[in-house]
C-alpha cells in the first residue's frame, strides 16, 4: 500500500480532531452540488490549460472543501465570472 501524502495526512488529522462540522444550510448545499453535477454532465467542449503544481494542489483542496471535483469547480468559477457573479473580496 502506498504511504499517505502530506495532504492526505492533514485531512485525516482534521477529521480525527473534529475540525469538520455540518453546514447550517444542508439542503441548499445539496442543491448546489446537484447543480454542479448536472452542469458537469452537460459539458460539450474540452479545454486544456497549464497550471502551476501549487495552484493545482490548492484548487483540489478548495474543491474538496466544496464537495465537488476540481474540474467542476474550475468550470463553475469560469461560468460565474462570465455572467458577472464572481467578485473579488472587498478590501477592509
Amino acid at each position: 500500500m502506498k504511504p499517505y501524502d502530506k495532504d492526505e495526512l492533514e485531512l485525516m488529522k482534521s477529521v480525527e480532531t473534529d475540525e469538520w462540522v455540518s453546514v447550517e444550510n444542508l439542503e441548499e448545499e445539496i442543491k448546489k452540488a446537484k447543480q454542479a453535477a448536472e452542469a458537469t454532465l452537460k459539458k460539450s467542449e474540452r479545454m486544456n490549460i497549464r497550471i502551476s503544481p501549487n495552484d493545482l494542489r490548492r484548487l483540489k483542496i478548495k474543491a474538496m472543501e466544496e464537495g465537488m471535483p476540481y474540474q467542476t469547480l474550475v468550470s463553475s468559477i469560469i461560468h460565474k465570472y462570465l455572467i458577472g457573479r464572481l467578485q473579488e473580496p472587498r478590501e477592509q
